[in-house]
């Protein structure tokens, strides 16, 4: 099945996303990572379109959507939701399934246990949890701060076959289609990853954006959290405890990744189902 490209003003802002199975009731929303584009589920959404409406956004500053002219107030969880909020709103759409990979992630859980309580009605966390690991995360503002450009595709697409090693197993053509729905060509003709380097201004200008232990157990919802094995950002201590507190989450670990798992698989795709349709 195939995506409808769609625009949308949203907070004030114009975000694009992808829609999948658009004839459907059900909804989930599946949310990207920090430096990354809502393509990245195109998989794990083509597979869910068969029974849901699957709506997959680019965030503020990355693919598509448009970058903010206020990064310091607006690269942050809070602007991120209520761009969720109204996004949600223009489509009509009253509950959802959340399926969040790392950011996209934190964005659920901020929004489950904020302005989208009661709407977010299962929760899938790829790789995050309410509590970050300092090392990983200054690994990340490391490569997605100073995003480097090339003269050809195939030596972005070698730059992201590197970063992203830690995702796992991706086909030759996975590989591929990431570099080119990722990337962007500057006025000198070189590529470049999409997105605006100044979102990772949110760790300096929103230093605790990622504590988010009281919004965690405040849940009342069923969360899956899907962790990869080898993760450098979602330690095994706070997985095990995000499994005794607050919503008290399933917790399944991922083997042959890191951080984060490209739920790219049959097994992936299967555990992300069965989940959603559990209730």
């Amino acid at each position: 099945m195939s995506f409808a490209s769609r625009y949308l003003r949203c907070a004030g802002r114009e975000l694009h996303v992808t829609e999948w199975g658009a004839s459907h009731h059900e909804v989930v929303i599946a949310w990207h990572g920090l430096a990354r584009t809502g393509r990245d589920m195109d998989d794990i959404a083509a597979h869910l379109s068969s029974r849901y409406r699957v709506i997959c956004p680019d965030t503020l500053g990355r693919g598509l959507s448009q970058w903010s002219p206020a990064p310091d107030d607006e690269y942050c969880l809070a602007f991120y939701t209520r761009l969720a909020e109204s996004l949600l709103d223009q489509l009509g759409i009253s509950q959802c399934r959340w399926l969040g990979t790392s950011m996209g992630g934190a964005i659920g859980l901020h929004a489950a246990a904020g302005p989208l309580r009661g709407r977010i009605r299962r929760l899938v966390l790829n790789d995050i949890g309410p509590e970050l690991a300092k090392p990983a995360v200054e690994r990340i503002r490391s490569y997605a701060g100073s995003p480097p450009a090339f003269d050809t595709m195939g030596e972005l697409e070698q730059y992201f076959r590197t970063v992203y090693k830690p995702y796992g197993w991706l086909s030759d053509v996975q590989w591929r289609r990431l570099t080119e729905s990722s990337m962007r060509r500057l006025p000198d003709g070189r590529v470049t990853p999409h997105y605006d380097p100044a979102m990772v201004r949110q760790f300096t200008a929103h230093p605790d954006d990622y504590d988010q232990w009281p919004a965690w157990d405040s849940l009342d919802i069923p969360v899956l959290v899907l962790r990869g094995a080898t993760s450098d950002l979602l330690l095994p201590e706070v997985a095990e405890a995000m499994r005794s507190r607050g919503p008290r989450a399933v917790v399944v670990t991922l083997p042959d990744c890191g951080h984060a798992p490209a739920l790219n698989t049959p097994e992936h795709f299967g555990l992300v189902e069965r989940f959603f349709a559990a209730g």
